[in-house]
């Protein structure tokens, strides 16, 4: 089964928009292997949007690449991409047009579907523009989910309706493996701090089989790209990360991964907050907080008694985060307390019972592995 953790991979659009290309591709997935992407779990490399002719094919009315990016068609990307050992991702609409005004699926979804896989599709990411006010979202991303099921081949179904028609309620009955649930994200520490605070009360939503996508990474970008903005800088990129994979989000990396700092290598491949993003429950966060909105601190279940918690400063200054135990279930009075581990710089906390209150550095996070110790 497709998607039972979190799916990993790189994405064109934050960074190149329309600018794209087979040359670009190509040097993209040399360099997701030659980086220790791939190694790290990032096995999905998707063109995003720009990538068609601006109309179908007149004899076919298949939808077929610009010859100009792609002079030697799609297959030989696709073939390409698969010789490196990646999987290969495509781009369409549930619209008349796409986002960029090239040919959307609309009324065409199992040709469409058929055409994808022809072409070595793993992977469609689904967009939602210049859908017919009249015809139901939701009924058109059933019709490319069964589409996509009788295309021959087995391709990761990436639904990006941008959190329209309460889209958790529905969307893995639609035969979705991911699903993005907000508008689009920009290179700034406001626009990531806002989507993941938008998403605490949505992630009772993800589960093995389909995931809660809040957006392409931005990590890496410094104002480079296509998403716009003043840029981050390395401090908002790891908090940017940290929640990314606390969260759960599937993990699309979204800077030009053929010129990344080192610092940006070693956050995207971070072995641990991989595993923690990988953790094979799969179980949402929970809010344990005090009582300040630019203080929070979030609270996970992982596998083999396990536990993640996050304390994230999202305001200007350092600041001392509180954490109170009972929050997450945990009293004094029961003789047990966490053990924690903090994943970045390795610190142990030693025994805590029912209290702490770390010190942390304006938009910076620490993240800790916990497991309940008796005392």
């Amino acid at each position: 089964m497709l998607a039972m953790t979190p799916p990993m991979g790189y994405n064109t659009w934050n960074t190149f928009g329309t600018n794209i290309n087979a040359q670009l591709i190509k040097e993209t997935a040399d360099a997701m292997v030659d980086q220790g992407l791939l190694d790290a779990g990032y096995k999905y490399l998707v063109i995003d949007d720009c990538w068609s002719e601006r109309q179908r094919d007149p004899k076919t009315d298949k939808i077929i690449p610009d010859h100009n990016k792609f002079p030697n068609g799609m297959n030989d990307v696709s073939d390409y991409v698969h010789s490196k050992g990646l999987k290969f991702g495509m781009y369409s609409c549930a619209g008349v047009r796409t986002c960029a005004d090239y040919p959307g699926s609309f009324d065409h979804e199992f040709l469409d579907a058929r055409t994808f896989a022809e072409y070595g599709c793993d992977f469609l990411k689904y967009d939602f523009c210049f859908k017919p006010a009249t015809i139901d979202g939701p009924l058109l991303y059933k019709r490319m989910g069964m589409a996509l099921k009788a295309s021959g081949r087995e391709i990761l179904f990436s639904a990006c309706n941008w959190g329209s028609d309460n889209v958790g309620t529905w969307i893995r009955s639609a035969g979705a493996h991911m699903y993005r649930s907000t508008g689009d994200i920009f290179d700034n520490f406001e626009s990531m701090k806002n989507i993941a605070k938008s998403q605490i009360q949505n992630y009772c939503y993800s589960a093995p089989g389909c995931f809660n996508d809040m957006d392409m990474l931005t990590c890496g970008m410094y104002g480079k790209g296509n998403v716009g903005s003043t840029g981050s800088n390395d401090t908002d990129y790891k908090t940017e990360f940290v929640l990314w994979c606390l969260f759960g989000s599937p993990l699309m990396i979204g800077c030009d991964v053929r010129n990344m700092t080192p610092a940006t290598k070693a956050l995207l491949t971070n072995k641990e907050l991989i595993r923690l993003n990988q953790d094979p429950e799969c179980r949402g966060v929970i809010d344990v907080s005090a009582w300040d909105d630019n203080k929070k601190v979030f609270f996970r279940h992982l596998a083999d008694g396990e536990y993640a918690i996050g304390f994230f400063n999202f305001g200007e200054n350092e600041a001392t985060i509180p954490f109170y135990t009972f929050h997450a279930g945990l009293v004094a009075g029961c003789g047990c307390g966490f053990e924690m581990k903090e994943l970045f710089t390795g610190e142990e906390t030693g025994l805590v019972k029912d209290y702490m209150n770390p010190v942390v550095g304006a938009h910076d996070c620490k993240i800790y592995r916990a497991k309940v110790v008796r005392f």
